[in-house]
């Protein structure tokens, strides 16, 4: 029997999570998975869990909000073996289920995890030293992810957010930086910077342009030039809300690496969480380096139709002779399973 090791924030957002166990655990079990049951007891607690574990099964479920998400991948992706991640969304914005289309409804999820495809999807290096799963952010507001009581974005959701971000409109300054990207220098006075691979931060969906793609090795990446009177801040977060981004308040562009170099100590977030304060920075999109298990969708098609084609590709390359002298095949035609397991395609 195959073995499926749930993890779960029993805090995250409202806690709905834990009225909806039996079912969850009902439908992994009717899958034919073994399942193990870890409520996570403090902060880290299901990285540290999953560092020791996850490579003894063949699934890991993980259930929390976006920090619960970044976790898990934190602690997933030095293995050995790409060990399939499922995620059910049960935090207070989501950002990354918003992302992949995946269903709000935590039984739903778990439905879609057990009848869906493998999706490898891109995974962000601060500084050589940690992972982020969607965004790196520095400047205005990025802090109010955090720092918002957990109370708040409980109650009220993302909605929280904004509200602690009109609390602190005053706050916002400007950093002289310079950043490099594929040959090009960019230097200013920047408020805000987003290295993304998302189109929902913080709430906010499609605040990226259109065009955002989860596989590419790819960035996508904002910066916001430090506006020079109120005025000018309000004209920019009109531009903003409407996702016009293309004025001269804005630096937009695709990457897989860029670094950072700030005159002053410079506070980052990662997927919403503290990330430090440092001076020089270095961001790189690590391609591909997790594989998740999420429902088949227009975001998951390509990957799946280009597994699907492997069995017939390798079919095609036998001469007739091995094809007859190895006609069963078992291996070769249990495409899905086996073609999952190999970290080259």
């Amino acid at each position: 029997m195959k073995k499926l090791l749930f993890v779960f924030n029993p805090f995250a957002g409202k806690g709905q999570i834990k009225n909806e166990l039996f079912n969850i655990v009902d439908i992994f079990t009717k899958a034919d998975y073994d399942v193990t049951v870890y409520p996570t007891q403090a902060a880290g607690d299901g990285g540290r869990k999953l560092r020791e574990e996850a490579a003894n099964y063949d699934m890991v479920v993980a259930s929390g909000g976006d920090g619960t998400l970044s976790e898990a991948v934190s602690a997933m992706i030095d293995l050995e073996k790409k060990v399939p991640l499922g995620y059910i969304p049960a935090g207070s914005t989501n950002d990354v289920a918003m992302s992949l289309g995946l269903p709000r409804n935590p039984v739903e999820c778990a439905n879609a995890i057990i009848n869906g495809v493998f999706f490898d999807y891109d995974i962000g290096l601060f500084n050589g030293e940690r992972n982020f799963v969607y965004v790196a952010a520095f400047g205005a507001f990025t802090s109010v992810s955090y720092e918002t009581p957990q109370e708040y974005k409980n109650r009220f959701g993302h909605a929280a957010y904004l509200v602690e971000a009109l609390r602190r409109i005053n706050e916002i300054r400007g950093y002289d930086l310079t950043i490099e990207h594929d040959g090009e220098v960019i230097e200013g006075s920047f408020a805000l910077g987003l290295i993304s691979n998302s189109q929902s931060i913080a709430g906010m969906k499609n605040f990226i342009q259109d065009g955002v793609c989860y596989d590419d090795g790819l960035f996508e990446v904002c910066l916001i030039r430090t506006p020079s009177n109120p005025i000018e801040l309000s004209s920019i977060l009109a531009e903003a809300a409407i996702n016009k981004l293309t004025g001269p308040s804005f630096v937009t562009f695709k990457t897989s690496r860029l670094t950072v170099k700030s005159k002053q100590p410079l506070a980052w977030t990662l997927d919403g969480e503290s990330g430090g304060v440092h001076d020089d920075v270095e961001i790189r999109n690590l391609k591909q380096a997790i594989r998740l298990k999420i429902g088949f969708n227009e975001i998951t098609a390509e990957q799946e139709f280009v597994r699907l084609q492997a069995p017939a590709e390798k079919l095609l390359s036998l001469s007739a002779e091995e094809y007859f002298k190895d006609r069963d095949m078992p291996d070769l035609l249990q495409e899905n399973d086996d073609i999952a397991e190999d970290d080259d395609m």
